[in-house]
């Protein structure tokens, strides 16, 4: 064989070592830094996600109403707070969830929107201030401390905990509500 074929057989040669190289290296780049491969949640955790997702959007949900069904600024400003702050989290935990390949939303509990949904003005914003604000947001707080402390996967313990001091200012905020509106 000439020199000049076997020159050009060895650099076929290197060329195609590289491109199976490229190969393999483009298939492995979803290392955790850049896409995270979908790993099994624990039970906990799953249901940690599917919790956290039901209240989320059971807050989102009645927040909407109590801004067509309340009468009062106090009640439509805190609900408007709820819709931008729970839609955000939903976000952050959208985003761990569809890295575990849990990719169904999940929906509100219809048990409290069902309750809010036929009534007015200070019936409404009494029942919204009990059911949404208050109890759901005691819940919450609870539910992601345990979280925090107790759960499996770091990425979702840590956006657990940093969700809460939110949810606990949530709960702060809810709680001065009802004390303005008992008076």
């Amino acid at each position: 064989m000439p020199r000049a074929s076997r020159f050009i057989a060895l650099l076929l040669a290197a060329c195609a070592t590289f491109a199976q190289a490229q190969t393999e290296d483009a298939a492995s780049a979803g290392t955790p830094a850049n896409a995270p491969q979908s790993q099994k949640l624990s039970a906990t955790d799953q249901q940690f996600i599917q919790d956290a997702g039901t209240a989320g959007a059971t807050e989102i949900a009645a927040s909407k109403l109590a801004l067509t069904r309340s009468g009062d600024k106090q009640v439509k400003d805190f609900a408007q707070r709820m819709i931008a702050d729970h839609a955000k989290l939903a976000r952050n935990l959208d985003v761990i969830a569809k890295r575990h390949g849990i990719t169904s939303p999940p929906s509100a509990d219809s048990s409290v929107t069902g309750s809010l949904q036929n009534l007015q003005g200070a019936e409404f914003d009494k029942a919204y201030i009990e059911k949404v604000a208050l109890a759901a947001h005691q819940k919450a707080v609870e539910l992601f401390a345990n979280e925090s402390e107790k759960g499996n996967d770091a990425a979702l313990k840590a956006a657990a905990a940093k969700a809460l001091p939110i949810l606990r200012h949530h709960y702060a905020m809810a709680q001065q509500l009802a004390k303005a509106k008992a008076s």
